[in-house]
C-alpha cells in the first residue's frame, strides 16, 4: 500500500467517524430546535444559544475520546492544539436561521491535514440531508453528488447569505459579480453551499467567514466537481482570510475571479 492509498483508508475512517458524531448531535439539535432558549451575544455580536454550546461540547468529548492527539478548532470553546491533524467544527451554522425557526441550520464537521481540510461533512439536522466528502468523492444521502455543468454567468444561480455582508469595495465588487448572474438568492448557510455540489446552485460568494464555517465546505464542493477558494483564487486552509468564492465549474470560477478583480 502506497502512502497515498494509506492516507486515503484512514480518511474514510475519519469520514466515517465525523458521520458518527453528526448522528450523535443531531438529536440534539432537534431537541433544542424550535423551542424557547435564552440567546446570548457574543464579542463578535453574533448570537449564541445553549444548544450550540451543548452540542459543540458533546463533538469535543468524542473527538477527545477517540483521538486525543489531535487538536480541534470550534466556534463555541476555541482552539486545542494538536499535532498535524485537527478537527474543524462548527455546532449550528446558521444559529440566526436556527432561532428564527429556519430549518437550514447544519453541523459542520472537517479534518484539516497539515491545516488544510482532508474531509468533510455538512449535515442538517432539522430536515435529515447531509453531504459528506473525501477527496474527489462527495455523497448526500449516500448517494453520488456532482455539480452542475454551468459554465456562463448568465446561466449561474446565484447565492450569498446575506447582501448585508459586503461593505465599500466588497459591496461593489458583489453587485458587480451577482447582477450578471441569470438570479441571485439569499440565505441558507452551509445548505447553500450542499444545494451547489448536488447541482441546485452554480456560483456563491461570501465574507467574513472563519475556518468552523468554510473547512467542511472544501471537500464538499471540490468532490462533487467544483472549485472553491478565496476571491483571490487561492486554496483556502485555517490561515485564510475567510471571503470564500464557491463556483459549479473552473469555467464559471475563472470567471467570476475576473469580475472581482475588475
Amino acid at each position: 500500500m502506497t502512502a497515498t492509498d494509506e492516507l486515503l483508508a484512514k480518511t474514510r475512517d475519519y469520514l466515517s467517524f465525523a458521520a458518527e458524531m453528526a448522528d450523535a448531535v443531531r438529536p440534539l439539535a432537534r431537541s433544542y430546535f424550535r423551542t424557547t432558549l435564552d440567546i446570548d451575544t457574543k464579542l463578535d455580536e453574533s448570537p449564541v444559544t445553549v444548544a450550540d454550546r451543548t452540542i459543540e461540547r458533546t463533538l469535543r468529548e468524542l473527538i477527545d475520546a477517540r483521538f486525543p492527539h489531535h487538536g480541534i478548532i470550534g466556534e463555541e470553546a476555541g482552539r486545542k492544539d494538536g499535532g498535524d491533524l485537527t478537527w474543524v467544527i462548527d455546532p449550528i451554522d446558521g444559529t440566526k436561521s436556527f432561532i428564527t425557526g429556519f430549518p437550514l441550520f447544519g453541523t459542520l464537521i472537517a479534518l484539516a491535514f497539515l491545516g488544510e481540510p482532508l474531509c468533510g461533512l455538512i449535515d442538517i439536522p432539522a430536515i435529515d440531508e447531509r453531504w459528506a466528502a473525501l477527496p474527489g468523492a462527495t455523497l448526500f444521502n449516500g448517494e453520488s453528488a456532482s455539480t452542475s455543468s454551468c459554465r456562463t454567468m448568465r446561466e449561474a444561480r446565484f447565492y450569498t447569505t446575506s447582501p448585508d455582508i459586503f461593505t465599500g469595495r466588497e459591496a461593489e465588487q458583489f453587485e458587480r459579480l451577482s447582477r450578471e448572474t441569470k438570479f441571485r438568492r439569499f440565505g441558507g448557510d452551509c445548505y447553500m453551499y450542499g444545494l451547489l455540489a448536488s447541482g441546485h446552485v452554480d456560483l456563491i460568494l461570501e465574507r467574513g467567514l472563519l475556518p468552523y464555517d468554510y473547512m467542511a465546505l472544501v471537500p464538499v464542493v471540490t468532490g462533487a466537481g467544483g472549485v472553491i477558494t478565496d476571491w483571490d483564487g487561492k486554496p483556502l486552509t485555517l490561515q485564510s482570510t475567510g471571503r470564500v468564492l464557491a463556483a459549479a465549474t473552473p469555467e464559471l470560477h475563472s470567471r467570476a475571479l475576473e469580475i472581482l478583480d475588475h
